[in-house]
């Protein structure tokens, strides 16, 4: 299956094959005109993926240089970014290559911001090996790292040359963090596409069951709507992008508070958000009650924890805001909501008063 993501000549395809990480050469030799690509990966990627990977383009006749790195989103900092870009520079990678990002969100965002850097740009590839990656950060051109200030402060618009998805990699997730990525899976039918959510509600059991054809059809449906979503408008000048956002607010608060460690993942920040963004919506009379409780009894059944206090976050409202004055689409000193009408009817709203959303915070707490 192929979604093209269509931004003139900067267009690119996003392939969706089982089987096809160790079957990529044909895709990924027309990128390496001089037969050799470096590879950016994580230690626990490369214990699972990166032999079947190398062997592939081993057996087309391609070489390969790998940069191997901790895992995590600690990962995502001022040093390893100078450490992948002297790497790439010792290896002789010229504005011609390919850059290869085999990971998840961490290393497809690091390595795309060191490729928009390096020789003033570089292309680079997509091998997403995580579901929230598949579905969301590998496609757009969203790169950063993580600042002290906060997540993704420090980053580039840098759009990949090539996505390949390999919905086998799937199998040897961890429950935990198949879940974490179907949030960013579900908050596609919650933005505006409500029989997409109906879908979800229905198969989600199947998805994190490990079934195949479920998570190929949320993969490749996900992917329409990010490419979609990014062809209307790439550099979220408008509202369109912005609505991607969805539960990011409050879940990168939470994030920042919890040190951006595995206390809680992003995509388990992102379901948190969205059920307070639903409820907010509810509190302020934009949504029906009952569709803001039907979206957290859907993310609590999938096993959702959707209480701060159950990653063990006590912090203050009044901490919470100031995390979210870092969140980069402040301007002016107001800060967007996405907020919602109801299931599949989101909404930028500009005119959410920090102080309003202080004092629901302090009701969550």
């Amino acid at each position: 299956m192929i979604v093209n993501v269509p931004l003139g000549a900067r267009a690119y395809p996003i392939h969706i094959a089982p089987g096809l990480l160790g079957n990529a050469a044909p895709l990924l030799g027309p990128l390496a005109p001089r037969g050799r690509l470096a590879v950016v990966t994580d230690a626990q990627v490369a214990a699972l993926h990166l032999p079947a990977f190398t062997a592939g383009l081993a057996a087309a006749g391609l070489a390969v240089d790998e940069i191997v790195l901790p895992a995590g989103e600690a990962t995502k900092n001022w040093a390893t970014l100078e450490l992948v870009t002297e790497r790439l520079l010792q290896l002789g990678v010229e504005r011609g290559d390919a850059i290869v990002a085999l990971g998840g969100g961490v290393i497809g965002d690091l390595t795309g911001f060191a490729a928009s850097i390096l020789r003033r740009g570089c292309k680079f590839v997509q091998v997403p090996t995580t579901l929230l990656a598949q579905v969301d950060s590998s496609v757009g051109g969203k790169t950063a790292i993580n600042a002290a200030a906060g997540k993704n402060l420090v980053g580039a618009f840098h759009q990949p040359a090539l996505v390949l998805i390999d919905p086998d990699v799937l199998q040897s997730l961890p429950l935990r963090d198949l879940r974490a990525g179907y949030a960013e899976v579900v908050k596609y039918g919650l933005i505006g596409d409500p029989d997409f959510f109906d879908w979800c509600e229905a198969h989600v059991a199947a998805l994190l069951a490990g079934d195949a054809a479920a998570q190929a059809h949320a993969i490749a449906a996900s992917c329409r709507a990010k490419a979609a979503v990014v062809a209307a408008d790439e550099r979220e000048t408008g509202d369109i992008r912005a609505l991607l956002n969805l539960g990011h607010t409050f879940g990168h608060a939470y994030e920042a508070e919890a040190g951006y460690s595995d206390r809680l993942l992003h995509g388990e920040g992102v379901a948190l958000g969205m059920a307070l963004a639903f409820d907010l919506s509810a509190q302020r009379g934009l949504c029906p009650a009952a569709d803001a409780a039907r979206v957290r009894a859907h993310l609590t059944a999938c096993g959702f924890t959707l209480s701060p206090a159950g990653f063990g976050i006590t912090a203050s409202p009044a901490t919470l805001i100031h995390h979210m004055r870092q969140d980069k689409k402040m301007s002016a000193g107001t800060l967007p909501f996405i907020l919602a009408r109801g299931i599949g009817q989101a909404f930028v709203a500009r005119d959410v008063p920090l102080r309003d959303v202080e004092s629901f915070l302090a009701g969550v707490r």
